[in-house]
């Protein structure tokens, strides 16, 4: 098949062929799978962590995630993880993130002593939002999990959501082949570049003290799937170390790798028959403007956003607010465009609304985009994110019918991507009129919303 949407050049890493992908939907099964890696790690697991609570527990009885490190540490496994440490404007999220005081030292020395961390701060007002696994990296294999799962009860959940209590939807893929390599790149610059390095409460660990050299060798092809990883970076972050302060070095936006927003936006512009796109957000105009001109063309166009979305709606808004929420709200005039949510079954037999964590694009049943980029700010511009871009009709197909084995209720195999995306949008509408009705039997998950009253119609 001849290749449709280009990859960017804007990055840091090529295009790499030969690789193999398997995706992994939701919280449960994605970290049933890599603490099964995990446990039989051979050489090194390394990790990019942002948000973590320590007494989540791992499926399967595998125990909280600091005991599966400190478990492989102690059968002699090279264990590095990078936390997150918010800076002072991001203070908030500290609540979510393991990110140093003494507290956590403290239960790092009575029991987690054997493991290796970094801590590594944004640039003032972003995160280091990258959520990578790395499993024994060589020259000849090697596996690595991209994607956006956070380590919390909220995301620990099977596919359909059914049960109590806040749900996250979630996605990984598993990725094997030379581009583990670009993975395992990203993780030596920035554990050797991790802004806290050099302070006495930066790091943890016999190992921490000492830098990581740089892949030189692809590992072995062992698929059919090309994939690049892409970034958005922050350059000009850091003076011997740390984070510049506010009167030090300019931040330049533009020096910095935002791969994620271009690709975002080739790949829009080169659909030619769908694009499903899972996100936390969609609050930036170059993504929504690309969307209008691709219905322009008549491309079916599916967007799954949260059905409560955690930004404010209504009150006072800016000009430049208002003129963006007028954008989007255009999209609702096409027929080919569907903004839905998704909720599921309670314990008590009502609907539930499932929070939309996932960052997914799919084209044309032959491009997918999955990591750990929203298409907000500071995910496109300032944040520190990573996202794994493919091509590959087997694989990106295998992504599409997996979730809407979950959204629709309905095996989409048999289908191509127009009939899958046009069956989503009729469930999503039908399950809209039994809402109102109070009728809570739907199939699947989705439920249709209007862009132009997003976080303000719909209830649960």
């Amino acid at each position: 098949m001849n290749q449709t949407v280009p990859f960017v050049t804007s990055g840091s890493y090529p295009t790499r062929s030969g690789n193999q992908i398997r995706p992994l939907i939701d919280g449960i099964p994605a970290f049933r799978r890599i603490c099964g890696a995990i446990e039989t790690a051979q050489q090194c697991v390394w990790a990019t962590i942002t948000f973590m609570w320590p007494s989540v527990e791992m499926p399967d009885n595998y125990g909280t995630p600091l005991e599966v490190f400190e478990r492989a540490a102690q059968r002699g496994v090279d264990v590095r993880l990078i936390f997150w440490r918010p800076e002072e404007r991001m203070e908030k999220h500290k609540r979510n993130a393991f990110w140093g005081p003494e507290e956590h030292f403290d239960m790092l020395a009575r029991e987690y002593p054997s493991i290796n961390i970094r801590w590594d701060r944004g640039a003032p007002g972003y995160c280091q939002h990258q959520k990578t696994w790395l499993i024994d990296p060589t020259d000849v294999t090697g596996t690595s999990f991209v994607g956006g799962i956070n380590l919390n009860p909220h995301a620990f959940v099977m596919p359909g959501h059914s049960g109590r209590g806040a749900q996250f939807h979630d996605v990984y893929v598993e990725l094997s082949g030379p581009a583990v390599s670009d993975v395992q790149h990203n993780f030596v610059q920035r554990w050797n570049e991790a802004s806290e390095r050099s302070r006495e409460d930066g790091r943890w660990g016999e190992n921490s003290a000492g830098d990581l050299t740089f892949p030189t060798h692809l590992p072995d092809e062992c698929g059919t799937a090309q994939v690049q990883i892409q970034r958005t970076t922050r350059r000009g972050l850091y003076e011997n170390g740390h984070p510049a302060a506010d009167g030090g070095r300019p931040f330049d936006i533009a020096a910095g790798e935002r791969t994620n927003l271009d690709q975002y936006c080739s790949a829009i512009r080169a659909a030619n028959r769908t694009i499903y796109m899972e996100n936390q957000y969609v609050e930036v105009t170059p993504i929504v403007e690309e969307l209008e001109k691709a219905l322009k063309r008549g491309i079916e166009v599916a967007m799954v956003l949260p059905i409560t979305p955690d930004l404010p709606v209504g009150g006072t808004i800016t000009d430049e607010r208002r003129a963006f929420l007028d954008l989007r709200a255009k999209l609702d005039s096409y027929d080919n465009f569907t903004l839905a949510g998704l909720a599921a079954l309670g314990e008590d037999g009502s609907r539930q609304s499932v929070y939309v964590h996932s960052k997914v694009l799919l084209i044309d049943d032959n491009f997918a985009s999955i990591g750990s980029c929203n298409l907000h700010h500071h995910s496109l511009y300032g944040n520190g994110e990573l996202n794994a871009a493919i091509f590959c009709s087997k694989s990106v197909k295998a992504i599409r019918v997996e979730l809407f084995n979950e959204h629709v209720g309905v095996d989409t195999s048999p289908m191509n991507d127009t009939h899958a995306l046009r069956t989503l949008k009729m469930t999503a509408r039908e399950n809209r009129k039994l809402h109102k009705e109070g009728v809570t039997s739907w199939q699947g998950l989705v439920v249709s919303m209007r862009a132009a009253a997003y976080g303000q119609e719909i209830q649960f």
